[in-house]
């Protein structure tokens, strides 16, 4: 009867480190950056002609159990649009964020849903599922992964600092069969210099080996624009709305389309 009891107890315990052991993996590796400041900023998108096209925003709230939620909404006023939130929990004694649940939804011109994606750190699954809301399939997340897809604009302020000359992290992908991306970031040549007086300049791209050198011919430039001065708050963002979407601008209203540089 001890032996059984002994056994019991063991198997609870190791069923309990096993739990344990899960739950930490489960967690996003990431570290990101406390916003700038909280509220709703009024933006405005545009099209690669810089022609204004419809209105966008971007939320980050501070909720009553201490996380934080950001929501952003952008795209053309009568056509393809994205609507993108994250959840985020303050660590390392409260001086970081880490994602917790990230999702986009977005919608083609004629308006009509194109599907969502999830990702959720703390069961390290991410998901598709079409425009029906359909879940249409699914992978597991790296352990201490680095899925940043909703959380770049916390991700890059120490390229903006200059306290880092390169910020690798990862990007999931639903489209063309799902998969999650070896990603980097560094400052763009005129902003390491200083050429450019008002902001600071991360561009990013696919972590593609060798392919890199031709590679950027063939992609979209994806761009983030912050203040020079701190606390370095967003000001401006280009990427497509969605995979194989039209490319656009998402800029703060208040910023000169000018300060983003030459077309």
């Amino acid at each position: 009867m001890r032996t059984r009891l002994r056994c019991r107890v063991l198997l609870w315990g190791l069923s309990l480190f096993i739990t344990a052991s899960g739950a930490a993996n489960a967690e996003s590796a990431l570290r990101l950056e406390w916003p700038a400041t909280l509220g709703t900023l009024s933006a405005t998108t545009f099209d690669t002609n810089r022609v204004a096209v419809g209105a966008a925003h971007v939320m980050i709230e501070r909720l009553d159990d201490g996380n934080v939620r950001m929501r952003s909404d952008s795209g053309f006023a009568e056509g393809a649009r994205t609507v993108v939130s994250a959840l985020l929990e303050p660590v390392d004694a409260g001086r970081s964020l880490r994602p917790v649940h990230q999702e986009s939804r977005s919608f083609d011109e004629e308006r009509q849903p194109l599907g969502r994606l999830e990702i959720n750190h703390r069961e390290r699954m991410a998901r598709c599922y079409t425009p029906e809301l359909k879940k249409s399939g699914e992978i597991a997340l790296p352990e201490n992964d680095r899925v940043a897809n909703m959380t770049l604009s916390f991700l890059f302020l120490p390229l903006v600092r200059k306290e880092r000359e390169k910020l690798d992290f990862q990007i999931f992908l639903c489209g063309l069969g799902m998969r999650v991306v070896d990603f980097d970031a560094v400052l763009a040549p005129e902003s390491r210099d200083g050429a450019k007086p008002h902001l600071v300049e991360v561009r990013y791209g696919p972590d593609l080996g060798l392919a890199n050198f031709i590679a950027p011919a063939f992609l979209p430039k994806l761009s983030f624009w912050y203040a020079r001065e701190a606390p370095h708050s967003w000001m401006a963002h280009r990427l497509p709305l969605y995979g194989r979407g039209p490319v656009v601008f998402v800029v703060r209203d208040g910023v000169p389309l000018d300060w983003l540089g030459e077309r």
